[in-house]
């Protein structure tokens, strides 16, 4: 059995960055063994689901729209954990033109669901260098906690959870 990371409320001393990077060939097969990467480099994380989704979302990205498509195209995953702050992920890809569109079904796709997930995220690059597009995620709630979720201990929950957990009914108790 492996020992799993801690991931500390609040460390004695500082503790240097963790960084985790792999290439995958870019395949839409490919973006399931990204997500395996980050999910086992990130074991006991508190956002690991959150990274996990947003990391699932920028592969697609890259294997679909970007030059990474052509035939040799890779795509790169890279995680950069600062423990008690802030997780920071990012998809590099091949480049090539950037068509950023409205979806006819009004759902969020791809980067919507990254901005909703990330407390900042972005795109950098160009078309010939590549893109990197990029979220950082909290590992500390931000601001008091919910009164619903007092008495359930202080690891941060992921902002999934954190929105599900605004948005339940109150309980008589609350009333």
């Amino acid at each position: 059995m492996t020992a799993r990371a801690t991931w500390p409320a609040s460390p004695a001393k500082p503790v240097p960055p963790r960084a985790f990077t792999r290439s995958f060939p870019a395949r839409p097969d490919q973006v399931g063994e990204a997500r395996a990467f980050l999910r086992a480099a990130l074991d006991g994380c508190p956002v690991v689901d959150d990274a996990v989704l947003c990391v699932s979302e920028l592969g697609a990205n890259a294997v679909l729209h970007s030059d990474s498509r052509k035939p040799g195209g890779t795509f790169t995953v890279r995680a950069e954990v600062h423990p008690s702050d802030y997780l920071w992920v990012e998809v590099e890809d091949n480049g090539g033109r950037w068509h950023q569109h409205a979806h006819a079904d009004d759902r969020p796709h791809g980067l919507d669901i990254v901005r909703a997930l990330a407390a900042d995220s972005g795109i950098d690059g160009d078309p010939v260098t590549g893109w990197v597009a990029w979220a950082r995620l909290d590992l500390r709630p931000v601001g008091p906690p919910h009164p619903a979720g007092q008495g359930r201990g202080t690891a941060p929950a992921s902002a999934a959870r954190r929105v599900a957990l605004h948005h339940q009914p109150a309980t008589p108790a609350e009333r």
